[in-house]
């Protein structure tokens, strides 16, 4: 007659340890879902704040080009307002609308300028809806001098 050889010890694993190991993983691959979702948030916000920036500069440029027209005024113009005309401040102006409607989402800018202390100082503002659900608006000033 055979003797079986009985071994004592764990011989695999059991169908309990396999759904909590299932159910961990499962949680971990969750999380790293979400922290995707909140970096790609965040870098979609980032890229906004840089256009908005980058198109500031690009009509202070403009006004720096066109300086007798800039100390007369003529690229002051109010958050919603559109420009008309054809002078080449009028033109700038309204390519510069332009660019922001088309790059930001509800994008739009002003540009104001006041005489300080014998300078005159321009004030660019670019607005722009950073949420889906369009409260509130990003705002991003920026202050040269001419």
């Amino acid at each position: 007659m055979q003797h079986l050889q009985r071994r004592d010890g764990q011989r695999g694993f059991t169908l309990i340890e396999i759904l909590i190991a299932i159910i961990v993983l499962s949680l971990g691959l969750l999380g790293l879902a979400g922290l995707q979702a909140t970096g790609l948030r965040n870098n979609t916000s980032s890229y906004l704040r840089s256009q908005a920036t980058f198109l500031a500069y690009d009509i202070a440029d403009r006004i720096r080009a066109n300086r007798r027209d800039a100390l007369n005024g003529a690229y002051d113009i109010d958050l919603k307002d559109n420009a008309s005309g054809t002078s080449l401040a009028v033109l700038d102006v309204q390519e510069w609308k332009a660019l922001l409607a088309d790059r930001l989402p509800a994008g739009d800018g002003a540009v104001q300028s006041s005489q300080i202390g014998g300078k005159t100082v321009f004030v660019i503002t670019v607005e722009w809806n950073d949420t889906a659900d369009a409260t509130p608006l990003q705002s991003f000033s920026f202050h040269t001098e001419l």
